[in-house]
């Protein structure tokens, strides 16, 4: 069965009906209006409004649609053609589904609905380590020498700020990490690690610039903002 927007409405109807609503298609230029107890329903009390929305696929026009839905009903849904690998399996479209309190389900050819992200509110787990991360990378960065929103560019960090000291320290000859330290704490680190390839120890102890450290001191002043 090639699937439509119209045809991904008789199983979502279906869906919602085994869960005790009545549901009516195209009701205030909603796709699906689910209501359950309404003819039950006591005086005073509201009726369960849940309201669905139909797209072959997930998209950010169907996102926003659902988000104009909210304040019209208890839940709101997504309705999409199932695929293999498309945006309703993304793992971050679900994350974001959850976030904004939307439910999302698949429809595949044969009619079959899968539930793929429950509606309702949600609170995602603090990552941490990630966020202490990102702190000591704020903190120790100066200045501000990247502007958001660029790829493709090396990074401006923390560490590649302190090794371009490393080098700028080192333009006038050999040195040890004590004689670096009292500026850069961790001089002794950068140098033995030797991530960009800007150094070479001389001896046991005692570091000087290699050839990648002289291109690096040549371009040091367009590379280094503060």
């Amino acid at each position: 069965m090639a699937l439509s927007e119209t045809t991904l409405y008789a199983p979502v109807k279906a869906f919602f009906e085994r869960l005790g609503f009545t549901v009516k298609g195209e009701i205030h230029s909603c796709d699906v209006v689910a209501i359950r107890d309404l003819v039950a329903i006591r005086p005073g009390e509201k009726p369960i409004v849940v309201i669905a929305e139909l797209k072959m696929a997930f998209t950010l026009e169907l996102l926003l649609q659902a988000a104009e839905r909210q304040a019209s009903a208890d839940e709101v849904w997504l309705a999409v053609a199932a695929t293999r690998r498309g945006r309703d399996r993304d793992s971050r479209a679900h994350r974001l589904c959850r976030l904004i309190g939307l439910g999302l389900l698949a429809v595949d050819a044969r009619g079959r609905v899968e539930v793929l992200c429950e509606a309702g509110p949600y609170r995602p787990r603090v990552n941490q380590r990630r966020r202490n991360l990102i702190v000591k990378e704020f903190t120790r960065r100066r200045g501000d020498p990247m502007e958001g929103g660029g790829n493709r560019r090396k990074v401006m960090t923390a560490y590649r700020q302190q090794a371009l000291d490393c080098v700028e320290a080192l333009r006038d000859g050999p040195k040890r990490p004590r004689d670096l330290r009292p500026a850069m704490p961790d001089a002794g680190g950068i140098l033995l690690r030797n991530v960009y390839g800007w150094f070479q120890r001389v001896e046991t102890g005692l570091y000087a610039l290699g050839p990648l450290g002289l291109q690096a001191l040549g371009s040091l002043r367009t590379d280094i903002k503060d």
